[in-house]
Protein backbone atom coordinates (compact mmCIF):
# COMPACT_ATOMS: atom_id res chain seq x y z
CA UNK A 1 0.00 0.00 0.00
CA UNK A 2 1.17 3.50 -0.50
CA UNK A 3 -0.61 6.68 0.19
CA UNK A 4 -0.88 9.03 -2.73
CA UNK A 5 -2.75 12.26 -1.52
CA UNK A 6 -3.42 14.66 -3.82
CA UNK A 7 -0.85 16.83 -2.83
CA UNK A 8 -2.37 20.54 -4.73
CA UNK A 9 -5.18 20.18 -2.11
CA UNK A 10 -3.08 20.39 0.61
CA UNK A 11 -1.59 24.41 1.67
CA UNK A 12 0.77 25.28 3.97
CA UNK A 13 -0.18 28.00 6.25
CA UNK A 14 2.65 30.78 7.69
CA UNK A 15 2.62 29.02 11.05
CA UNK A 16 3.08 25.75 9.45
CA UNK A 17 5.95 27.19 7.53
CA UNK A 18 7.61 28.15 11.10
CA UNK A 19 6.47 25.47 12.81
CA UNK A 20 8.29 22.40 10.60
CA UNK A 21 10.70 24.91 9.48
CA UNK A 22 13.25 21.74 10.33
CA UNK A 23 11.36 19.69 8.39
CA UNK A 24 11.01 21.47 5.43
CA UNK A 25 14.55 21.58 5.75
CA UNK A 26 15.25 17.84 5.02
CA UNK A 27 15.99 16.95 1.80
CA UNK A 28 13.88 13.59 2.48
CA UNK A 29 10.91 15.38 4.14
CA UNK A 30 10.64 19.06 2.49
CA UNK A 31 7.72 21.15 0.95
CA UNK A 32 5.67 17.80 -0.49
CA UNK A 33 6.48 15.80 2.83
CA UNK A 34 5.36 18.30 5.12
CA UNK A 35 1.65 18.52 3.09
CA UNK A 36 1.97 14.20 3.18
CA UNK A 37 2.18 14.33 6.76
CA UNK A 38 -0.73 17.29 7.36
CA UNK A 39 -2.34 15.25 4.51
CA UNK A 40 -2.41 11.86 6.67
CA UNK A 41 -4.68 10.21 9.15
CA UNK A 42 -3.68 8.13 11.64
CA UNK A 43 -5.68 6.07 14.38
CA UNK A 44 -3.90 4.97 17.44
CA UNK A 45 -5.70 2.29 19.66
CA UNK A 46 -4.90 2.82 23.00
CA UNK A 47 -3.44 5.71 24.96
CA UNK A 48 -1.42 4.26 27.41
CA UNK A 49 2.34 3.85 27.27
CA UNK A 50 3.02 3.18 23.99
CA UNK A 51 0.52 5.29 22.52
CA UNK A 52 1.11 8.65 24.73
CA UNK A 53 4.70 9.08 23.10
CA UNK A 54 3.24 7.88 19.97
CA UNK A 55 0.43 10.48 20.11
CA UNK A 56 2.78 13.57 21.08
CA UNK A 57 5.42 13.03 18.39
CA UNK A 58 2.30 12.17 15.37
CA UNK A 59 0.98 15.73 16.68
CA UNK A 60 4.24 17.59 16.31
CA UNK A 61 5.49 16.02 13.26
CA UNK A 62 1.76 17.77 12.07
CA UNK A 63 -0.36 14.75 11.34
CA UNK A 64 -3.22 16.64 10.11
CA UNK A 65 -6.11 14.03 11.61
CA UNK A 66 -5.31 11.55 14.84
CA UNK A 67 -7.66 8.84 15.78
CA UNK A 68 -8.02 7.79 19.12
CA UNK A 69 -9.30 4.43 20.69
CA UNK A 70 -10.03 3.88 24.20
CA UNK A 71 -12.58 3.80 27.17
CA UNK A 72 -10.43 4.06 29.81
CA UNK A 73 -9.88 6.60 32.79
CA UNK A 74 -6.09 8.29 33.95
CA UNK A 75 -5.05 6.24 36.90
CA UNK A 76 -2.51 7.37 39.28
CA UNK A 77 -0.49 4.63 38.05
CA UNK A 78 -0.47 5.43 34.49
CA UNK A 79 1.59 8.51 35.75
CA UNK A 80 4.94 6.39 35.38
CA UNK A 81 5.18 5.85 31.83
CA UNK A 82 1.47 7.07 30.19
CA UNK A 83 3.26 10.47 30.02
CA UNK A 84 1.00 12.05 27.76
CA UNK A 85 -1.64 11.98 31.35
CA UNK A 86 -1.09 14.50 34.07
CA UNK A 87 -1.90 14.45 37.97
CA UNK A 88 -5.22 16.75 37.37
CA UNK A 89 -6.27 14.42 34.46
CA UNK A 90 -6.54 11.49 37.21
CA UNK A 91 -10.21 9.84 37.01
CA UNK A 92 -11.36 11.45 33.89
CA UNK A 93 -11.10 9.90 30.12
CA UNK A 94 -8.02 9.27 28.92
CA UNK A 95 -8.69 10.39 25.05
CA UNK A 96 -10.60 13.54 26.29
CA UNK A 97 -6.75 13.91 28.24
CA UNK A 98 -4.82 13.00 25.07
CA UNK A 99 -7.20 15.16 22.78
CA UNK A 100 -6.27 17.98 25.43
CA UNK A 101 -2.48 17.93 25.16
CA UNK A 102 -2.30 17.20 21.39
CA UNK A 103 -4.37 20.44 21.11
CA UNK A 104 -1.73 22.26 23.18
CA UNK A 105 1.35 20.93 20.92
CA UNK A 106 -0.71 21.26 17.78
CA UNK A 107 -3.93 22.89 17.59
CA UNK A 108 -4.29 22.60 13.87
CA UNK A 109 -4.43 18.95 14.13
CA UNK A 110 -8.03 17.21 13.83
CA UNK A 111 -8.56 14.64 16.83
CA UNK A 112 -11.64 12.13 16.54
CA UNK A 113 -12.39 10.48 19.91
CA UNK A 114 -13.79 6.67 20.05
CA UNK A 115 -14.34 6.15 24.00
CA UNK A 116 -15.56 2.55 23.28
CA UNK A 117 -13.89 -0.82 23.55
CA UNK A 118 -12.33 -1.85 20.05
CA UNK A 119 -14.37 -4.95 18.97
CA UNK A 120 -15.41 -7.14 16.10
CA UNK A 121 -18.91 -5.31 15.64
CA UNK A 122 -17.20 -1.73 15.73
CA UNK A 123 -13.18 -2.26 14.16
CA UNK A 124 -14.11 -2.15 10.54
CA UNK A 125 -15.95 0.80 10.62
CA UNK A 126 -13.72 2.94 12.89
CA UNK A 127 -10.08 1.81 10.92
CA UNK A 128 -12.05 2.57 7.94
CA UNK A 129 -11.44 6.23 7.24
CA UNK A 130 -7.51 5.98 7.94
CA UNK A 131 -4.34 5.59 6.14
CA UNK A 132 -2.61 3.68 9.19
CA UNK A 133 -3.01 2.27 12.32
CA UNK A 134 -0.69 1.97 14.90
CA UNK A 135 -1.33 -0.71 18.22
CA UNK A 136 -0.66 0.88 21.34
CA UNK A 137 -3.14 -2.39 22.98
CA UNK A 138 -1.53 -4.74 25.67
CA UNK A 139 -3.83 -8.00 25.18
CA UNK A 140 -3.68 -10.70 22.51
CA UNK A 141 -7.20 -10.46 21.28
CA UNK A 142 -7.33 -6.82 20.60
CA UNK A 143 -4.05 -7.46 18.80
CA UNK A 144 -5.69 -10.30 17.11
CA UNK A 145 -8.41 -8.15 16.26
CA UNK A 146 -6.53 -5.00 14.97
CA UNK A 147 -4.22 -7.20 12.64
CA UNK A 148 -7.11 -9.26 11.08
CA UNK A 149 -9.63 -5.50 10.51
CA UNK A 150 -6.38 -4.05 8.79
CA UNK A 151 -5.56 -7.01 6.68
CA UNK A 152 -9.55 -6.79 5.62
CA UNK A 153 -9.10 -3.08 4.89
CA UNK A 154 -5.56 -3.54 3.46
CA UNK A 155 -4.02 -1.18 5.85
CA UNK A 156 -0.43 -0.70 7.51
CA UNK A 157 -0.39 -2.00 11.03
CA UNK A 158 2.33 -0.34 13.36
CA UNK A 159 3.20 -2.78 15.92
CA UNK A 160 4.55 -2.11 19.47
CA UNK A 161 5.09 -4.36 22.71
CA UNK A 162 6.43 -3.91 25.80
CA UNK A 163 7.08 -5.73 29.33
CA UNK A 164 9.30 -5.40 31.91
CA UNK A 165 12.51 -4.66 30.39
CA UNK A 166 12.01 -5.54 26.78
CA UNK A 167 9.98 -4.09 24.01
CA UNK A 168 9.19 -5.18 19.92
CA UNK A 169 8.70 -3.12 17.27
CA UNK A 170 7.67 -4.06 13.60
CA UNK A 171 5.15 -3.05 10.33
CA UNK A 172 2.56 -5.50 9.42
CA UNK A 173 0.78 -6.00 6.21
CA UNK A 174 2.64 -3.38 3.99
CA UNK A 175 3.54 -3.41 1.10
CA UNK A 176 2.85 -7.21 0.92
CA UNK A 177 4.86 -8.05 3.97
CA UNK A 178 3.65 -10.28 6.34
CA UNK A 179 1.08 -9.74 9.34
CA UNK A 180 0.86 -10.36 12.58
CA UNK A 181 -0.39 -13.81 12.49
CA UNK A 182 2.96 -14.49 10.58
CA UNK A 183 4.66 -13.66 13.51
CA UNK A 184 2.18 -15.30 16.25
CA UNK A 185 0.14 -18.25 14.36
CA UNK A 186 -1.48 -19.18 17.53
CA UNK A 187 -2.27 -17.24 20.87
CA UNK A 188 -0.09 -18.06 23.84
CA UNK A 189 -1.97 -19.73 26.64
CA UNK A 190 -4.21 -17.28 28.86
CA UNK A 191 -1.80 -16.33 31.80
CA UNK A 192 1.06 -17.91 30.44
CA UNK A 193 2.31 -13.91 29.07
CA UNK A 194 2.02 -11.80 32.31
CA UNK A 195 0.56 -8.34 31.12
CA UNK A 196 2.12 -5.11 32.93
CA UNK A 197 0.12 -5.23 35.62
CA UNK A 198 1.19 -8.10 36.54
CA UNK A 199 4.26 -8.32 35.33
CA UNK A 200 5.51 -4.41 35.62
CA UNK A 201 7.54 -2.19 33.10
CA UNK A 202 10.39 0.40 33.42
CA UNK A 203 8.47 3.34 32.65
CA UNK A 204 11.07 4.48 29.97
CA UNK A 205 10.34 1.73 27.71
CA UNK A 206 7.00 2.18 26.49
CA UNK A 207 8.31 6.10 25.22
CA UNK A 208 11.36 3.96 23.24
CA UNK A 209 9.16 1.64 21.69
CA UNK A 210 6.31 4.19 20.82
CA UNK A 211 8.98 6.24 19.64
CA UNK A 212 9.98 3.67 17.07
CA UNK A 213 6.50 3.01 16.44
CA UNK A 214 6.02 6.84 15.86
CA UNK A 215 8.96 6.73 13.24
CA UNK A 216 7.71 4.05 11.16
CA UNK A 217 4.32 5.72 10.59
CA UNK A 218 5.94 9.02 9.92
CA UNK A 219 8.55 6.68 7.29
CA UNK A 220 5.63 5.11 5.62
CA UNK A 221 3.43 8.21 5.19
CA UNK A 222 6.78 9.89 3.78
CA UNK A 223 7.94 7.28 1.70
CA UNK A 224 11.26 7.11 3.06
CA UNK A 225 13.39 4.95 4.10
CA UNK A 226 13.15 1.28 5.14
CA UNK A 227 10.39 0.25 7.32
CA UNK A 228 10.45 -2.39 9.66
CA UNK A 229 7.86 -4.47 7.59
CA UNK A 230 9.80 -8.18 7.46
CA UNK A 231 11.73 -7.48 10.15
CA UNK A 232 10.75 -7.74 14.28
CA UNK A 233 12.82 -5.48 16.26
CA UNK A 234 13.70 -6.63 19.76
CA UNK A 235 14.95 -4.22 22.42
CA UNK A 236 16.72 -4.86 26.00
CA UNK A 237 16.31 -2.13 28.10
CA UNK A 238 19.15 -3.18 30.84
CA UNK A 239 21.27 -4.71 27.93
CA UNK A 240 20.66 -1.50 25.76
CA UNK A 241 20.80 -3.88 23.06
CA UNK A 242 18.91 -4.21 19.45
CA UNK A 243 18.52 -7.42 17.30
CA UNK A 244 16.06 -8.29 14.60
CA UNK A 245 14.36 -11.34 13.45
CA UNK A 246 13.33 -11.99 9.70
CA UNK A 247 9.65 -12.40 9.38
CA UNK A 248 8.36 -13.57 6.32
CA UNK A 249 4.67 -14.39 5.36
CA UNK A 250 3.60 -17.91 5.68
CA UNK A 251 3.37 -19.85 2.50
CA UNK A 252 0.40 -20.94 3.43
CA UNK A 253 -1.58 -18.13 5.40
CA UNK A 254 -4.46 -18.11 7.77
CA UNK A 255 -8.03 -17.00 5.93
CA UNK A 256 -9.15 -14.07 7.31
CA UNK A 257 -12.64 -13.55 5.80
CA UNK A 258 -14.27 -11.86 8.59
CA UNK A 259 -13.67 -10.81 12.29
CA UNK A 260 -14.54 -13.47 14.85
CA UNK A 261 -14.78 -13.93 18.73
CA UNK A 262 -11.37 -12.98 19.43
CA UNK A 263 -11.31 -13.43 23.43
CA UNK A 264 -12.98 -17.03 22.43
CA UNK A 265 -9.68 -16.85 19.83
CA UNK A 266 -7.45 -16.90 22.52
CA UNK A 267 -8.97 -18.92 25.17
CA UNK A 268 -10.22 -15.95 27.45
CA UNK A 269 -13.72 -17.21 28.54
CA UNK A 270 -12.28 -20.95 29.05
CA UNK A 271 -9.29 -19.27 31.20
CA UNK A 272 -11.54 -17.28 33.32
CA UNK A 273 -14.02 -19.75 34.29
CA UNK A 274 -11.58 -22.41 34.80
CA UNK A 275 -10.16 -19.17 37.59
CA UNK A 276 -13.65 -18.53 38.66
CA UNK A 277 -13.97 -22.46 39.18
CA UNK A 278 -10.82 -22.92 40.98
CA UNK A 279 -12.27 -19.93 43.17
CA UNK A 280 -16.09 -21.57 43.45
CA UNK A 281 -13.51 -24.74 44.88
CA UNK A 282 -11.74 -22.30 47.09
CA UNK A 283 -13.33 -21.67 50.65
CA UNK A 284 -13.30 -17.68 50.83
CA UNK A 285 -13.23 -15.89 53.33
CA UNK A 286 -13.37 -11.59 53.39
CA UNK A 287 -10.73 -9.12 54.63
CA UNK A 288 -12.93 -8.41 57.69
CA UNK A 289 -13.15 -12.31 58.72
CA UNK A 290 -9.43 -12.40 58.43
CA UNK A 291 -9.21 -9.35 60.64
CA UNK A 292 -11.63 -10.84 63.16
CA UNK A 293 -9.44 -14.14 63.06
CA UNK A 294 -6.00 -11.98 64.00
CA UNK A 295 -7.79 -9.56 66.44
CA UNK A 296 -9.30 -12.74 68.60
CA UNK A 297 -6.05 -14.19 68.82
CA UNK A 298 -5.76 -17.27 67.25
CA UNK A 299 -2.77 -18.89 66.74
CA UNK A 300 -3.33 -21.79 65.60
CA UNK A 301 -3.57 -21.26 61.22
CA UNK A 302 -0.83 -20.50 58.88
CA UNK A 303 -1.36 -16.97 57.11
CA UNK A 304 0.48 -17.85 53.61
CA UNK A 305 1.00 -14.92 51.00
CA UNK A 306 1.86 -16.26 47.48
CA UNK A 307 2.97 -13.08 46.14
CA UNK A 308 6.54 -13.02 44.72
CA UNK A 309 8.98 -11.57 47.05
CA UNK A 310 9.73 -7.85 45.48
CA UNK A 311 5.57 -7.35 45.80
CA UNK A 312 6.34 -8.49 49.45
CA UNK A 313 8.68 -5.78 50.03
CA UNK A 314 6.26 -3.22 48.92
CA UNK A 315 3.55 -4.73 51.26
CA UNK A 316 2.45 -7.24 53.60
CA UNK A 317 0.03 -8.28 56.45
CA UNK A 318 1.54 -8.74 59.48
CA UNK A 319 2.05 -12.23 60.37
CA UNK A 320 2.03 -13.46 56.64
CA UNK A 321 4.70 -16.20 55.58
CA UNK A 322 5.56 -15.95 51.94
CA UNK A 323 5.87 -18.66 49.70
CA UNK A 324 5.62 -17.43 45.67
CA UNK A 325 3.22 -18.98 43.68
CA UNK A 326 5.75 -20.30 41.22
CA UNK A 327 7.37 -22.19 44.15
CA UNK A 328 4.42 -24.32 44.70
CA UNK A 329 3.83 -24.62 41.09
CA UNK A 330 7.34 -26.08 40.65
CA UNK A 331 6.67 -28.38 43.89
CA UNK A 332 9.03 -26.74 46.29
CA UNK A 333 7.23 -24.59 47.56
CA UNK A 334 4.06 -27.53 48.36
CA UNK A 335 6.98 -29.19 50.36
CA UNK A 336 7.71 -25.77 52.37
CA UNK A 337 3.93 -25.32 53.27
CA UNK A 338 3.39 -28.76 54.36
CA UNK A 339 6.60 -28.36 56.43
CA UNK A 340 5.20 -25.18 57.90
CA UNK A 341 2.06 -26.25 58.98
CA UNK A 342 3.57 -29.72 60.47
CA UNK A 343 5.62 -27.03 62.84
CA UNK A 344 2.54 -25.61 63.46
CA UNK A 345 0.42 -26.47 67.32
CA UNK A 346 -2.98 -27.19 65.47
CA UNK A 347 -5.46 -26.94 68.36
CA UNK A 348 -9.75 -27.68 67.65
CA UNK A 349 -10.69 -23.99 67.82
CA UNK A 350 -10.38 -23.52 64.45
CA UNK A 351 -12.09 -25.19 61.65
CA UNK A 352 -9.85 -27.41 59.06
CA UNK A 353 -10.25 -25.13 56.57
CA UNK A 354 -8.72 -22.01 58.58
CA UNK A 355 -5.49 -23.55 59.56
CA UNK A 356 -4.10 -22.44 55.57
CA UNK A 357 -5.25 -18.97 54.94
CA UNK A 358 -3.94 -17.95 51.48
CA UNK A 359 -3.51 -14.57 49.76
CA UNK A 360 -2.31 -12.39 46.72
CA UNK A 361 -2.44 -9.09 45.86
CA UNK A 362 -6.63 -9.73 44.48
CA UNK A 363 -7.25 -13.21 45.34
CA UNK A 364 -6.19 -14.95 41.69
CA UNK A 365 -2.87 -16.12 42.43
CA UNK A 366 -3.78 -17.31 45.84
CA UNK A 367 -6.76 -19.10 44.87
CA UNK A 368 -4.66 -21.55 42.25
CA UNK A 369 -2.25 -22.40 44.69
CA UNK A 370 -4.72 -23.55 46.77
CA UNK A 371 -6.21 -25.67 44.51
CA UNK A 372 -2.41 -26.83 43.69
CA UNK A 373 -2.25 -27.26 47.35
CA UNK A 374 -5.81 -29.48 47.36
CA UNK A 375 -4.31 -31.88 45.26
CA UNK A 376 -1.96 -32.63 47.66
CA UNK A 377 -3.88 -33.06 50.29
CA UNK A 378 -3.87 -29.39 51.83
CA UNK A 379 -6.85 -27.68 52.33
CA UNK A 380 -7.33 -24.10 53.21
CA UNK A 381 -9.32 -20.84 52.60
CA UNK A 382 -9.08 -18.04 49.75
CA UNK A 383 -9.03 -13.61 50.99
CA UNK A 384 -11.18 -12.68 48.43
CA UNK A 385 -9.92 -9.68 47.47
CA UNK A 386 -6.51 -10.54 48.37
CA UNK A 387 -3.97 -7.85 50.12
CA UNK A 388 -5.83 -4.97 47.48
CA UNK A 389 -9.18 -5.27 49.41
CA UNK A 390 -7.18 -5.50 52.64
CA UNK A 391 -5.30 -1.98 52.14
CA UNK A 392 -8.38 -0.78 51.22
CA UNK A 393 -11.28 -1.92 53.54
CA UNK A 394 -9.09 -2.27 56.80
CA UNK A 395 -5.50 -0.87 56.92
CA UNK A 396 -4.95 2.04 54.59
CA UNK A 397 -1.05 2.07 55.79
CA UNK A 398 -0.39 -0.68 53.47
CA UNK A 399 0.55 0.83 50.47
CA UNK A 400 -1.75 -0.25 47.21
CA UNK A 401 0.19 -1.06 44.01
Amino acid sequence: MSLNPNLDEIQLTKDDYERYSRHLILPEVGLEGQKRLKAASVLCIGTGGLGSPLLLYLAAAGIGRIGIVDFDVVDTSNLQRQVIHGTSWVGKPKIESAKNRIHEINPYCQVDLYETRLSSENALEILQPYDIVVDGTDNFPTRYLVNDACVLLNKPNVYGSILRFEGQASVFNYEGGPNYRDLFPEPPPPGMVPSCAEGGVLGILPGIIGLIQATETVKIILGQGNTLSGRLLLYNALDMKFRELKLRPNPIPPVIEKLIDYEEFCGIPQAKAEEAKQQMESQEMTVKDLKELLDSGAKDFVLLDVRNPHEYEIAKIPGSVLVPLPDIENGNGVAKVKEILNGQTLEDSLPLRYRLIAHCKLGGRSAKALAILKEAGIVGTNVKGGITAWSREIDPSVPEY
